[in-house]
């Protein structure tokens, strides 16, 4: 298992819903005796941010303000290979007999097995082992796409286990067959810092997002139901600040 790999996840634990609200509630309890108004204000504070993070209409909002433009065909067919970011594995799938994909990582295959036929491009999948057990992101993903969608493979990139990973592994890849220009496929939410990533390393990045969430609101989306698109929003925005101040 990579400690980078856990250390990051510890600390976002505690960075994203529930977490960060009740972290205030717990210092507002600790302050309750010697500071109460303090204590009222914290534990406030926490209650208010657990119940806005669960509301869909805070989640798809925050995940809509990190989505862009749908690809522009015109650019696509000006690139030299397909790279499709990882989404995270089902471990042990039962039906499947073993590791494969998850229900992160399958839409952006299937855009890609699109792309692919669209363009005629060859593909570079790209995941590792982040809790060092098990099938690859990368090689779980050929399987798919070769065994499933009919869609050939020429690149398996297997030993990252982020994003930066993926980027800085890849390129290696790519730079061997003298690909220098590449359309970019992952979650609409994920792009911004998939494509800086892979910028950084030199490459000519075309955004080929997938899965948007613009849709009407509904009475529902002011419940609470869960953190579920929060979280993923607030980390990638975590993401991009730690990225660019790395760099």
């Amino acid at each position: 298992m990579s400690i980078e790999w856990l250390l990051t996840n510890l600390v976002a634990g505690f960075l994203l819903p529930p977490l960060n609200g009740l972290v205030f509630v717990a210092f507002g309890w600790l302050a309750l005796r010697r500071r109460p108004r303090l204590a009222r204000l914290l534990v406030g504070t926490g209650f208010v941010l657990l119940w806005a993070q669960a509301l869909p209409v805070v989640g798809n909002a925050l995940l809509r303000g990190l989505e862009g433009e749908t690809l522009d065909m015109t650019q696509a067919r000006q690139a030299q290979a397909i790279v499709v970011l990882g989404g995270g594995r089902y471990r042990a799938a039962p039906e499947y007999g073993g590791d494969t994909v998850s229900d992160g990582t399958l839409p952006r295959l299937r855009y890609a097995a699109k792309l692919h036929r669209e363009t005629g491009l060859p593909l570079l999948v790209t995941g590792g082992t982040p809790d060092g057990a098990g099938l690859s992101e990368g090689e779980a993903m050929r399987r798919v796409l070769v065994d499933e969608l009919g869609v050939p493979v020429r690149w398996v990139e297997d030993a990252s286990i982020n994003t930066r990973e993926n980027a800085r592994f890849s390129v290696e890849l790519l730079q061997r067959d003298g690909a220098t220009r590449i359309l970019l496929v992952t979650h609409a939410w994920h792009m911004p810092r998939a494509q800086h990533a892979f910028a950084a390393t030199g490459l000519t990045v075309v955004p080929a997002p997938t899965l948007f969430h613009e849709r009407p609101l509904t009475p529902l989306d002011f419940l609470p139901q869960g953190y579920g698109n929060t979280r993923l929003a607030l980390h990638e925005w975590i993401g991009i600040l730690w990225y660019r101040l790395r760099s």
